[in-house]
């Protein structure tokens, strides 16, 4: 990231020693000594030394030089001294100058010709250059395309200053024919270029008549061409027809820059759905075509673009976007998946889940070396088919069985996301649930990772309703717990040598063991052994490429009690569940017994020195509670536990699908036509002469026209809004600013008002910025005349989302004071909100961003409001943001409230907010506000602005 940085160095780089020896170099015959002597007088003039001693020896010694860099050089010194005096009029020893322009202008050297040509384009004195028009015309029908190219250019520079059309009368005509002739594609762009900006009528009618030939055309050319067509349609619209067609002849050109050009122009000019679907066709193809990322992105910016405003024709060109997955980078993946999304239909669901389904089998056979990339690929297709079964659930059939293999994936994010996955689609497809349960019974030895099993467990304490699925289910998690107890204890009167070498262990199939001496209640000794690795599920049950432990043992024995906590609920779901569907009551008890053996084991593991840590209250009161339940249970509880819970999950599936709707419609923007705007009936028109793509257009804007589509502008209070004073009432130059914000630009619109009658000379509007700010564009002198206006447009570059502050003065000069006023201007503050917006994203994911930003902010809460949702509600309002936190989470009056924001800035930047708010007895609202992010600027910047309005108030 660029930042300025200041440099104190002493160098006497004006005085007279040093202007001596630039000219002893200049007077000498020695080539580079001219050359070195010439670079060191330009980097003197151009900071800011006058060196008027120069000019003699200059055109003494340095005009009849014949070596091409000291010509060079010899251009840009002429370009950078001053040529007029302090009246304005040229100097007397310019004459020199121009007949040493002539004679260049006149070589027999191509290059010193066409440097000088060239050179033109920078002066604007009449009085120099019309000496030289004669031979400048002359050198139009030079043989060197070199030569050609700059003539135009310097005869397009001239025909555009303020005496140019007296200088060159006939500069058009005589650039029209020069074209016709022309061969040269850099000369004919430069001649088609002219007539462009000079004289546009004669420009549209030569590419009109050669409309056949313009795809035959170079690239130079043809981009001049749509350049040209975007500047005349939007100027002239009855005529917009004909150019379209020369903008889609070009859509078959060989060169993407010019392909790429059309197709925006394309859009630009027309709504029409057939000019649409050309320019995503073209979109499409280039987007396979090309193998850089960077073109890529740009090109899915555009197609996505054409999205918000061009739905129904997008959909059509669905498939197209999709095999841009074939790019391994992230991003573009990323930017696919969004659009695709988004443009799904009943009409090519099934397609892209298809299509979803084979990219997601891909990432199975991916090496080693791409395990990481895939793993995060996979989950960003699972998250994909995830939200295309939510809006079409009858597809989910074709895809969750094929996912399900992927519960075991090594990438615990990837796994999660698809147990989430099975879990809401077992509730929303019922028929789909008894081939879901066995597949999960099946590949449930593969989970390793603890989330995936908890959410495993749930699903099967849930969902397995028939007599062979309880069975089944009790089966595999006992057979994924292993052999009981987890540890063995052997009381000894005296340790010996014979007990501690030889220890005793429950399962027979321990491999590795870790034993210690440990005093018992009674004052005896005991020797404690558990198991560090086992195998105690049989071969036929376990593959034998999977590790000998099982899974829900070997997560036990790390210390993962909240796990054995779920494990002891399922198992009592599914104890309660046989008893219903099971009339014998002897495999009841005795599945009872088996539950009862395992919870009771997990409790002596906790409570023994040997588990990494001791087991947590929550989780011991939760394996307590499901024991009691077991030897206890009445039909309230029982009806709880196998249908509250369910219960719970299906309406809360139902407020999120509501949610969504509610966001969906919101985003819809509704917009009504005023009653007294102009409706034109094309159908009452003449359509002769008009092609079918200008009917479309017709009609495309006659509906835009109706349904208000057009007056979507910002409203005036809105812009007014963003007009800040610089300057006050009083002070002889008034200024006022404009501030439009765009993305990673911000464009200073400044009116200078002249309230004094004299002239102002050397008007300058200098800025400075302070943050990540960066001026583009260097201040300008101007002369304003009593009580006059001018407007002046400053661009600065943003390059992250922190709040910056623009800064400076106007600088003038009077004609009868020769000294420099400043007025210095008011501080104009660039806000944070203009750069973040709204933004969604799983819980998941915020947790895990929250766990890996560095940056945190936390802001006190201090406010006069005395409601928690209120202060909420405020706050979301004043930062822009969204509350992931569901409206159900928040409802009841307890006197607490947490609720989580997000948002995400223009420079792909995440933003973290947390609310902790506490209701105190004398109805003030206490607690924190939480601001985490990945860079310090946006925390800080976002937390100075929820402490500024975070009283209530607009301040």
């Amino acid at each position: 990231m660029e930042k300025p940085c200041t440099l104190l160095v002493h160098f006497d780089k004006g005085t007279p020693a040093m202007a001596n020896e630039i000219k002893e170099a200049l007077e000498g015959s020695d080539v580079a000594a001219k050359v070195d002597a010439m670079k060191r007088a330009i980097m003197l003039l151009l900071n800011g030394e006058t060196l008027p001693q120069l000019f003699i020896t200059i055109v003494r010694y340095v005009l009849p030089s014949e070596d091409h860099t000291v010509q060079k050089l010899l251009l840009f010194y002429l370009e950078i001294i001053d040529k007029t005096d302090a009246r304005g009029r040229v100097l007397p020893e310019m004459i020199l100058i121009c007949q040493n322009l002539l004679n260049n202008l006149q070589h027999a050297n191509e290059y010193i010709r066409g440097v000088t040509l060239r050179f033109l384009c920078r002066i604007s004195e009449p009085e120099i250059l019309e000496p030289l028009i004669p031979s400048v015309l002359t050198n139009l029908e030079h043989r060197h395309p070199f030569i050609r190219r700059n003539a135009l250019l310097a005869i397009s520079s001239i025909y555009r200053l303020p005496n140019g059309e007296q200088l060159l009368p006939d500069a058009p005509e005589l650039v029209e024919k020069a074209l016709s002739s022309e061969q040269d594609a850099s000369a004919r762009r430069n001649a088609f270029l002219m007539l462009c900006n000079c004289s546009q009528d004669r420009a549209v009618a030569y590419l009109l008549s050669n409309a056949d030939r313009v795809p035959e055309w170079p690239d130079l050319l043809q981009m001049a061409v749509v350049d040209l067509i975007r500047k005349v349609c939007r100027a002239n619209r009855p005529d917009k027809g004909r150019h379209i067609k020369i903008i889609i002849s070009l859509l078959n050109s060989p060169s993407t820059a010019v392909v790429y050009e059309c197709a925006g122009a394309l859009v630009s000019l027309s709504s029409a759905p057939t000019a649409v679907r050309a320019a995503a066709n073209t979109y499409c193809q280039l987007l396979s075509s090309q193998s850089d990322n960077n073109v890529r992105l740009i090109i899915l910016d555009r197609l996505n673009e054409l999205r918000k405003s061009h739905r129904e024709v997008m959909s059509e060109v669905v498939m197209d976007v999709l095999r841009a997955l074939s790019s391994p980078n992230p991003d573009v993946r990323r930017k696919v998946l969004d659009i695709v999304l988004d443009l799904v239909s009943t009409k090519n669901v099934d397609e892209v889940v298809l299509f979803l389904k084979k990219e997601v089998v891909k990432t199975q056979a991916a090496g080693e070396s791409d395990k990481d990339a895939g793993g995060e690929y996979r989950q960003m297709l699972v998250q994909a088919i995830h939200a295309c079964t939510i809006k079409f659930p009858e597809v989910a059939g074709s895809v969750v069985h094929v996912l399900m293999d992927f519960l075991g994936d090594s990438n615990v994010a990837s796994a999660i996301d698809v147990v989430i996955f099975v879990r809401e689609i077992i509730e929303t497809n019922p028929k789909l649930r008894v081939s879901m349960i066995q597949r999960l019974i099946d590949t449930f030895y593969q989970i390793r990772a603890a989330r995936v099993c908890s959410c495993a467990l749930w699903i099967l304490g849930e969902y397995s309703l028939s007599l062979s699925e309880v069975e089944a289910a009790i089966s595999t998690i006992k057979q994924c717990v292993g052999e009981l107890p987890f540890y063995s204890a052997t009381e000894d009167v005296e340790p010996t040598a014979e007990s501690t070498k030889q220890p005793h262990a429950v399962n027979s199939s321990v491999t590795t063991s870790s034993r210690r001496p440990v005093v018992l209640a009674d004052g005896t000794y005991a020797t404690q052994s558990a198991a560090s690795e086992a195998a105690g599920v049989a071969p036929s049950v376990l593959p034998g490429s999977l590790s000998s432990i099982p899974n829900l043992r070997s997560l036990i024995l790390s210390g993962d009690f909240f796990l054995a906590a779920v494990v002891a609920s399922t198992l009592t779901k599914l104890v309660l569940r046989l008893e219903e569907v099971q009339p014998a009551q002897a495999e009841t008890n005795k599945a009872c017994s088996a539950a009862l053996l395992v919870m009771v084991s997990m409790l002596q593991f906790g409570q023994s020195g040997f588990a990494p840590h001791p087991i947590d209250d929550d989780s011991y009161d939760r394996i307590v509670l499901c024991v009691r339940l077991l030897c206890n249970t009445g039909d309230e509880v029982r009806k709880v536990w196998l249908e509250s819970c369910r219960q719970s999950f299906a309406k809360m599936l139902a407020e999120k699908q509501f949610r969504e709707t509610e966001e969906l419609r919101a985003k819809a923007q509704i917009s009504h036509a005023q009653p007294d705007d102009l409706i034109d009936f094309y159908h009452l028109k003449s359509r002769k002469g008009m092609s079918q793509l200008e009917l479309e257009d017709e009609v495309h804007d006659d509906l835009k026209r109706a349904t208000g589509e057009f007056t979507k502008d910002a409203d005036d209070a809105s812009r007014l809004n963003r007009i800040l004073q610089l300057t006050g009432f009083s002070d002889p130059v008034y200024a006022e600013a404009y501030v439009t914000v765009h993305h990673y630009d911000i464009v200073l619109d400044v009116t200078i008002i002249n309230r004094t009658k004299e002239t102002l000379q050397n008007l300058c509007l200098e800025l400075a910025t302070m943050g990540d700010l960066k001026l583009v564009d260097r201040p300008q002198n101007y002369t304003l005349a009593p009580e006059s206006s001018r407007q002046i447009k400053a661009n600065i570059k943003v390059s992250s989302t922190e709040t910056g502050v623009i800064f400076g003065n106007i600088v003038y000069e009077t004609s009868n004071v020769m000294e420099r006023n400043v007025v210095v201007l008011n501080d104009i503050h660039i806000d944070i909100m203009d750069y973040i917006s709204p933004a969604t994203c799983a819980d998941v994911t915020f947790r895990n961003m929250w766990a890996e930003f560095e940056w945190e902010n936390k802001v006190a809460i201090s406010t006069v409001i005395q409601d928690e949702k209120e202060f909420l509600e405020h706050i979301i309002k004043s930062t822009n943001m969204k509350c992931l936190t569901p409206p159900s989470a928040l409802e009841g009056d307890c006197g607490f409230l947490a609720a989580n924001l997000y948002a995400k800035s223009v420079f792909g930047e995440d933003a973290l907010v947390n609310i902790s708010v506490e209701k105190q007895a004398d109805g003030k609202l206490s607690g924190y506000i939480r601001i985490r992010s990945k860079t310090q600027g946006i925390a800080l910047s976002l937390g100075d602005k929820i402490t500024l309005k975070q009283k209530g108030g607009d301040h």
